[in-house]
């Protein structure tokens, strides 16, 4: 099955049915599938050809499904640029990427304009909304091609989709998937979450053209809806919910976190949600007994990078609270390998470690990159021989088969010899009760080399010292592993689709010589 078949049944099947909806407009599957045909032939008519990079570059949308289907069904490589991000970031992209074609919001049009001039692949710019001088209209372009299917040669060894890495440790790298993976990808997604029907009603808080829309293609497949936020507000979220009797949500922990403290939560009416799923990062106790509260046991936590996902799942008899030590525990893990996903750990030459020892996590899952782009070395670092990828994330395997992330092998803290994963130290401090969020790094020590500090976001009206954390994670992971300073702040930066980005503390929370408190 392809994306144009995908499509074509789906309007044959369910074609009165709304396929995607954003705020007062919706889309039928009649319509999505004629609007994607008109979007892939517009952009051959503007001497597109298949294989060729079109960038996007749009807030959450009406136009979010039809671009997605669209860019497949013309055979294009889709290349999901950052709304949030400066105009040099995602020229950056751009030109990383080689982008023949531009679609974009006429707001952010505004904003990248003056830099697109450095990147001469650029030949099409279809502007949504009010199209300027040398651009060309979306709507209108879309109104004067044609809506028959292009009937594009499809292979599902085709570049289908370039991701773009976190950053977390510097540029973002192009990560390119093919056809087949990024559906099979989809088709995992689906069945780690117990499978979806046509009666799911799905709600995107997060960037469709990113993490939230890793679940469109088996949800067109069952003839499902999908609903968009254009941005996320914990109120909006709720009525949404309530409105459109939504069965299947999709945040970050520190959304759900919003959520649950909103005002008058408890009074929402949220019975139709029979599935939440976060990433990214573990869930706070605190915030997860609020969630099961709320909306009942439907938790489920998946673990994936740019290059692979999903590897892994914790469903929701492994989120629970009440049935001792070890089981809560497992809330701790990143859950056990997917259906058809493999788990390993292996030490720096490759050899495969006894559980509990902790080593680089490699998988072997059908989500995984075809390469990184542009880049063949990186590629064969990261890909094994079979298929397995090397994750670069650092773990460890309980007998039981759940995975326990330690770290990025890139964040570990090699302070006086010993090594100190941050996550172990955030996950210490985040059960202080007057810590909402933290993140900690390794930063410069004069005689230990480095030491670990955190950057704090507290909890409304909640106070606590610098000394008294300080002590907290001594108690909590010995004199060894202790914070040793503490910078407090509103937020923490993130990426899309909600993962600390620890470089951007470093930076900008901690400094190279911030003072250490505790030492």
């Amino acid at each position: 099955m392809n994306p144009t078949s995908l499509l074509t049944k789906g309007a044959q099947i369910y074609g009165d049915r709304v396929a995607f909806a954003c705020g007062e407009r919706k889309q039928t599957f009649a319509e999505l599938h004629e609007r994607a045909n008109r979007l892939a032939n517009a952009l051959r008519e503007a001497g597109i050809e298949k294989g060729e990079r079109v960038a996007v570059l749009s807030d959450n949308a009406f136009e979010a499904l039809e671009q997605v289907a669209g860019l497949a069904v013309g055979g294009f490589v889709r290349c999901a640029l950052y709304a949030h991000e400066p105009a040099e970031k995602n020229l950056y992209l751009l030109r990383l990427t080689g982008a023949s074609a531009l679609l974009v919001q006429d707001k952010h049009y505004a904003t990248i304009a003056p830099v697109l001039a450095e990147a001469p692949d650029v030949r099409v710019v279809f502007v949504i909304g009010e199209a300027p001088e040398g651009t060309l209209g979306y709507e209108a372009e879309l109104a004067s091609a044609s809506p028959a299917e292009p009937r594009v040669p499809w292979s599902p060894e085709d570049p289908h989709v370039i991701r773009f890495s976190s950053g977390t440790t510097g540029k973002p790298k192009g990560i390119l998937h093919t056809a087949r993976g990024w559906l099979d990808m989809g088709t995992e997604f689906a069945l780690a979450l117990g499978g979806f029907t046509s009666e799911e009603r799905y709600l995107a808080a997060t960037p469709f053209s990113h993490a939230a829309g890793l679940v469109a293609w088996p949800l067109i497949a069952v003839g499902a809806t999908s609903v968009v936020m254009p941005s996320f507000d914990p109120a909006s979220w709720l009525d949404i919910v309530e409105r459109e009797r939504i069965t299947f949500g999709m945040l970050a922990p520190t959304m759900i976190h919003m959520v649950v403290d909103h005002p008058g939560v408890d009074q929402r009416d949220v019975s139709s949600l029979r599935t939440m799923l976060y990433g990214s990062a573990p869930i706070s106790e605190t915030t997860l007994v609020a969630a099961l509260g709320l909306w009942g046991n439907i938790m489920y936590q998946t673990y994936g990078q740019s290059e692979a996902m999903p590897i892994t799942c914790l469903t929701p008899e492994n989120h629970v609270i009440d049935d001792g030590d070890e089981q809560r525990g497992l809330l701790r893990s990143a859950g056990r390998p997917t259906p058809n996903s493999i788990v390993r750990i292996v030490d720096d030459e490759g050899n495969d470690l006894p559980s509990g020892e902790i080593g680089e996590v490699v998988s072997l899952t059908p989500g995984a990159m075809h390469g990184i782009w542009g880049d063949p070395d990186a590629t064969a670092e990261r890909l094994l021989p079979g298929g397995w990828l090397r994750t670069r994330d650092m773990g460890w395997l309980s007998k039981d088969g759940f995975l326990f992330l330690a770290d990025r092998k890139e964040d570990m803290i090699i302070s006086g010899g010993f090594n100190i994963w941050p996550v172990e130290l955030e996950n210490a401090l985040a059960a202080h009760p007057a810590v909402a969020e933290v993140s900690v790094v390794g930063i410069p020590h004069p005689k230990w080399g480095e030491t670990p500090h955190a950057a704090v976001v507290l909890r409304e009206a909640a106070t606590v010292t610098e000394r008294e954390l300080i002590e907290w994670s001594r108690e909590k992971v010995g004199s060894v592993k202790k914070i040793t300073g503490v910078t407090f702040t509103e937020s923490l930066p993130r990426t899309p689709i909600g993962k600390v980005l620890r470089r951007v503390v470093r930076e900008q929370y901690v400094g190279d010589t911030p003072r250490i408190a505790g030492a």
